[in-house]
């Protein structure tokens, strides 16, 4: 589920913006600062916490500033180009930006790019691309020509993969659009033709893109209102041809086709991208941020002021002028799932906690890709839950690792290891995309359970019971417990498996009942209160009894957490002495639910229960027998469970008498194909009749 919260202008400074709006928002070296570059001659540091100005630099009367300014953050010194081939580099000491370092280029720059952790690009206007520190070597070297004659580049990107940059920038000729990626660690320039598919006559308009360890994910919002998705290959299979890539339906008229002041699109996860620009049959311009991997709007935001179509994003803020004002809208977005996605997701947040903003280095020497090795790795692994599950989740994507059961271990154990040391810290979501690998068993990792009882995390215990094959009975039992002493009121904030769990009537229909009661053999008037003539009760058709309405005894996420007990594997000589230690109104409850579930398969000539994964009648019936061996002197006692166990006696000797019916069958059947064997009734007609009883 994504929110967007209460917007705040970053400055009352009216900027200098165009008609096309500012030249850019670029992040600085400081989490909290950003570089606010405009249209005319100026650039101005702000702090975002503080709303206000920490900084300003101004060009010369007559310059023109043409590219935004970055942050070179090796150094901490800022970086801007006025007038196309001017080169400026200065700190935050310097004043005046007409006494700062000075380099005049050779050829136009189209923009200048930088990223934590490598040195800032240059991005030249015909598509040759230098490092800044071997272009300040030689300012007025020869910049060759990359792209052809009257191609234009409209849009670039700047990525980190395997700690090695990649550069992506798309160009225009005549409407047709290009991509090229530049890998710097083997200096391999790809090109590639975007097909635009059966809307040949659309107008790409907002570029974003996200990678991952194979590819980047281009998205392009069109003139037709529509997002498309491009996947880039980052290793090429052939980097010397001209390759061509089809673009696929993303998202499908997420803003109107003919919006005033433009649109703007920026991905802001795997799962969520943000967009500026009218909906449809609607004239005012709105931030959007929509669920791409469920097809669903999250949340909106009108802007009655109007924009400039352009929306820049950075940790968890969106920025964008509104009217006049540079405006900061801050967000949050829950790692997707389908309840978020259809805002069914609860949300809690524990008041003490923060969200970190530093970013965690997954990378490992052996490549693994997910970095809990080490010690030191562990140290740094202190990121919010939110960037750690969007990490597991990118991983989890690939999974053709060699090493993917490994590294899968290895993640568990540094997650739970850190949940011990920081017990604010439990990343639920991420653990149970790990389980859900189908790589996990209790043995490999005992304190994931351990560390979910202590939560009463009934959610994750439930996945655990249904994924891992070597739980321990001590530790299916304390489920057992959770299970039959949380509250229904925080049951009906957990969102559990439903799958197991049919909908429960409130009454068996009577004329139902009788029929097949009479069939089985399985009558018995549960309203007796009294066990003498048990044995002739059970010969009687029920044709003239009242039969009473059966309603479950518990809520239906509890019969859902029951049910992953029952199909739970187990031996009963080590489960009987653990469920001993069960108090007994709780054994009771539970006692009441398995004969209800038993009422349930009584209804039917087949003796089983509707649903995907339904609990068996052999399974209901041994724990019945294993409640009853375990408690059977405390629960004896107890007033309120008589007629409870009064009914369950007439269970269990209904159940014998059918069983010693069908063994009758089996036997006569076993002797009947004796006699088939036997008998050679080659060329003859015969007519036999048997008498079974």
């Amino acid at each position: 589920m994504a929110a967007l919260e209460e917007e705040f202008t970053l400055s009352s400074v009216v900027l200098s913006a165009g008609p096309e709006g500012l030249l850019g928002v670029e992040q600085s070296d400081k989490t909290d600062q950003f570089l606010v570059t405009d249209s005319g001659r100026t650039v101005i540091l702000y702090k975002v916490s503080d709303q206000k100005p920490l900084g300003s630099w101004s060009v010369k009367q007559g310059q023109i500033i043409t590219c935004p300014a970055v942050c070179n953050f090796q150094t901490g010194e800022y970086i801007v180009v006025h007038d196309n081939k001017v080169l400026r580099i200065w700190n935050n000491e310097d004043v005046n930006l007409d006494k700062v370092f000075k380099a005049t280029l050779s050829a136009e720059v189209y923009r200048i790019l930088s990223v934590q952790g490598t040195e800032p690009l240059v991005l030249f206007k015909e598509g040759a691309v230098r490092g800044l520190e071997a272009l300040l070597a030689d300012p007025q070297q020869k910049i060759e020509t990359i792209i052809s004659d009257e191609e234009v580049i409209k849009w670039t990107k700047f990525f980190l993969v395997f700690r090695h940059p990649v550069l992506i920038f798309i160009t225009e000729k005549h409407e047709n659009y290009f991509a090229y990626v530049q890998m710097f660690n083997s200096c391999i320039l790809t090109k590639y033709t975007l097909l635009l598919g059966q809307d040949e006559n659309s107008v790409i308009e907002s570029f974003t893109a996200s990678v991952d360890r194979k590819f980047i994910s281009l998205m392009s919002l069109s003139s037709d209102g529509c997002i498309y998705e491009t996947l880039i290959p980052i290793r090429p299979t052939d980097p010397e041809k001209n390759q061509s890539l089809v673009r696929s339906l993303l998202l499908k008229a997420v803003v109107s086709g003919n919006a005033r002041n433009g649109v703007a699109l920026t991905a802001l996860d795997q799962d969520h991208v943000a967009v500026l620009g009218s909906p449809l049959e609607s004239s005012k311009e709105c931030l959007s941020v929509w669920n791409i991997k469920f097809q669903t709007l999250q949340t909106s935001k009108e802007l009655p002021q109007g924009t400039s179509g352009q929306l820049w994003y950075y940790g968890e803020h969106l920025f964008m002028l509104h009217g006049k004002s540079l405006t900061v809208i801050p967000y949050k977005c829950e790692v997707s799932s389908l309840a978020g996605a259809l805002g069914k997701l609860k949300h809690s947040q524990d008041p003490g906690t923060h969200v970190m903003p530093h970013f965690v280095n997954w990378e490992t020497p052996q490549g693994c890709g997910l970095g809990f090795q080490n010690s030191e790795q562990s140290r740094r692994i202190k990121d919010s839950e939110k960037h750690i599950e969007v990490e597991v989740r990118k991983f989890l994507a690939l999974k053709q690792t060699p090493d993917f059961h490994t590294v899968i271990g290895d993640t568990v154990t540094g997650l739970l290891e850190r949940c011990k040391a920081e017990p604010s810290f439990y990343p639920r979501n991420c653990l149970m995309q790990l389980i859900q690998t189908h790589v996990l068993s209790y043995s490999l990792c005992p304190d994931l359970m351990e560390i979910a009882l202590k939560k009463k995390d009934v959610q994750l215990l439930q996945l655990c019971l249904q994924q891992f094959p070597d739980i321990p009975e001590s530790v299916t039992c304390a489920c057992l417990k959770i299970f039959l002493s949380i509250g229904d009121d925080s049951l009906q904030e957990t969102d559990v498996s439903m799958e197991s769990v049919f909908d429960y009537s409130n009454s068996v229909h009577d004329e139902k009942m009788e029929e097949q009661t009479e069939i089985l053999q399985n009558g018995f008037n549960p309203e007796e209160d009294k066990c003498n003539n048990c044995d002739q009760e059970l010969n009687k058709k029920p044709q003239d009894k009242t039969k009473e309405s059966t309603s479950c005894p518990v809520v239906q996420k509890r019969a859902a957490l029951l049910n992953a007990i029952l199909h739970s594997a187990y031996s009963e000589t080590f489960l009987l002495p653990h469920l001993k230690d069960i108090p007994a109104q709780h054994i009771t409850l539970f006692l009441k639910y398995l004969y209800f579930l038993y009422l349930k398969c009584s209804e039917n000539a087949t003796m089983t229960l509707p649903g995907i994964h339904p609990p068996t009648l052999n399974q209901i019936m041994d724990w019945i027998c294993l409640l009853l061996d375990a408690n059977f002197t405390v629960v004896v006692m107890m007033p309120e469970a008589k007629r409870l166990l009064i009914n369950l006696y007439k269970l269990v000797k209904s159940q014998v008498s059918v069983y010693s019916e069908l063994n009758k069958i089996e036997v006569s059947f076993r002797e009947l194909q004796k006699l088939n064997q036997e008998k050679n009734n080659r060329g003859l007609y015969s007519i036999e009749v048997l008498e079974l009883f």
